[in-house]
């Protein structure tokens, strides 16, 4: 029986109250035609109404796909198409941090891998319980998965602390979708769905899988660009019986990245060498941050004398795949991003989650399981504070409402982290002049804070399992110890009362070996890092 459907009729089967998984990391992978369509048919005749979406990560971008649905709801003054959304990361979603800030719909938000996990569970019939989120916000003792009052009040979705033999784990739960909105490249008409020009897998096998699962499984739409007579066996990502009904869509609505339209290099059509991928970013003081992240993977591997492989987060850390590309250490540094690619350039912003000429992408939830796992060397990440004690905020203000994202698991499994970041917030001008640092304005807003807002990586607990733990800035660089945090490192060209232990709310710990920052991450040029890499695995 052919499967391939008018979007209509395909949408037609959907019931007020339903309970709708959508896949997408950013615009990777997102139904953007069908969640336009489906909000257009309830703007026409009212249905469906009281929508309830879960997402593996974050189903749009800016003023795309779910976030353009949000915004239309402000603009059409009608908040009856949805009734509330789990989303794992909003921060690239203003339309969607808006509903959530003025309580428009309940808001709740699990990690990414924690989403992705809870999607395999659903599909084999399980409950979620990991240690991830454990004395940070996610903990029910603290603030748990709700993103603001409508959500606590309705506890659609919850998290609940329990006891297994002995040790703590927490207990995710959500409603079992009736309905999935996926996306691939190609189906037949049986409905086999290929997923070879898409930049990452991410959870649409798992997605079906859920939806499909007992007790009362539901439909599955997937949104695709082509319609072929047949789909080689090896290139079915989701088998036919899995899937109820294909969409083609126009192709403005089915874009790899939110500013890719179509790149061979993205799904690995062309594996572009080294030579020919974008490394055109001038020295600035971000860059000196993320060549000082590769520095301490170069020295991570000549205390392992072996390759390594790592996970970089969006923004700063982003950065670093570049550098590594610059240092010609791709052999030697394999990068990982949890929307699934290994090696290649990582892209940041909007495009996060996709890489140019990766070496490899498996599914979201299998590289989830990889970060939780800890059977990676090192991560990356983000930071907006850091605490005395070492405690990370990543993201929340009382004013930016975000999620965790990939963060909480990333921090948990990873036995190395190097947190990357500015040293300050707000307006700057800090440049690299004769290979030193020269701040002419700093931010005004203080990042290492007495208390961080909201906790997203528990030193105490880091400490406790043994992690190695920095914190890089442009003109600092810190160590986690039991004591607190240690200031090891300093810029060349900076004050260090004035430009680092005056800009703190609480005065860090000096190492007795306080030292220079490497001059190298100042200069223009590779820093050489290859042919100690080189070595370092030889011998």
């Amino acid at each position: 029986m052919g499967k391939v459907v008018d979007v209509n009729e395909a949408l037609d089967l959907i019931r007020d109250y339903s309970v709708i998984a959508v896949s997408g990391f950013n615009m990777a992978t997102t139904p953007e035609y069908l969640l336009i369509k489906l909000y257009e048919k309830y703007r026409n005749t009212g249905h469906p109404r009281g929508l309830f979406i879960i997402s593996d990560s974050l189903p749009a971008a800016r003023n795309r796909a779910l976030d353009l649905v949000a915004r239309w709801m402000f603009e059409d003054n009608d908040f009856g198409f949805m009734r509330g959304f789990m989303i794992p990361f909003i921060g690239m979603a203003p339309w969607l941090q808006r509903l959530t800030a003025e309580n428009r719909v309940e808001a709740y938000s699990f990690p990414i891998g924690v989403a992705t996990r809870w999607l395999r569970s659903v599909a084999s019939g399980s409950p979620t319980i990991t240690k991830v989120g454990l004395g940070t916000f996610l903990d029910p003792r603290q603030d748990g998965v709700y993103l603001n009052d409508l959500a606590r009040e309705r506890r659609t979705c919850s998290v609940e602390l329990i006891e297994v033999k002995g040790e703590e784990y927490l207990l995710y739960d959500c409603p079992k979708p009736n309905v999935g909105l996926i996306r691939g490249s190609t189906a037949d008409e049986g409905g086999n769905l290929s997923m070879s020009e898409e930049a990452i897998y991410g959870s649409v096998l798992a997605m079906a899988q859920a939806v499909k699962a007992q007790p009362n499984p539901g439909i599955v739409i997937a949104q695709v660009l082509y319609v072929s007579k047949l789909v080689s066996p090896r290139d079915v990502h989701v088998p036919g019986p899995l899937i109820d009904y294909v969409v083609v869509s126009p192709p403005q609505y089915h874009t790899q990245s939110a500013s890719i339209n179509y790149d061979p290099r993205v799904c690995g059509r062309v594996i572009a060498s080294s030579v020919c991928l974008p490394s055109n970013r001038g020295l600035d003081f971000e860059l000196v941050i993320a060549r000082r992240v590769v520095l301490e993977f170069a020295r991570l591997i000549e205390r392992l004398g072996r390759p390594i492989t790592i996970n970089l987060g969006v923004g700063i850390p982003a950065l670093a795949a570049d550098v590594i590309t610059r240092e010609g250490l791709e052999d030697y540094i394999m990068t990982t991003v949890e929307s699934g690619p290994w090696g290649g350039i990582v892209m940041s912003d909007d495009d996060f989650g996709v890489a140019l000429s990766p070496r490899a992408v498996i599914p979201m939830p299998d590289q989830f399981i990889i970060y939780e796992g800890g059977a990676i060397d090192a991560a990356s990440l983000g930071f907006m504070q850091v605490g005395p004690n070492g405690d990370v905020n990543p993201s929340f203000l009382p004013e930016r409402i975000t999620g965790p994202g990939g963060f909480p698991v990333i921090a948990h499994g990873s036995p190395r982290i190097y947190f990357a970041g500015a040293f300050t917030a707000g307006k700057r001008d800090i440049s690299i002049v004769n290979n030193r640092l020269m701040i002419l304005r700093d931010g005004s807003i203080i990042k290492f804070v007495k208390k961080p807002y909201k906790i997203g990586f528990n030193a105490e607990l880091g400490l406790k399992v043994g992690k190695e733990v920095l914190y890089i800035t442009e003109r600092a660089v810190f160590r986690l110890t039991n004591e607190g945090l240690v200031l090891e490192e300093y810029a060349p060209g900076i004050d260090i009362e004035k430009d680092i232990l005056n800009k703190m709310e609480f005065k860090p710990l000096i190492s007795r070996n306080l030292k220079p920052m490497d001059e190298s991450l100042f200069r223009e040029g590779p820093m050489g890092l290859l042919e100690i890499v080189k070595y370092a695995v030889k011998h």
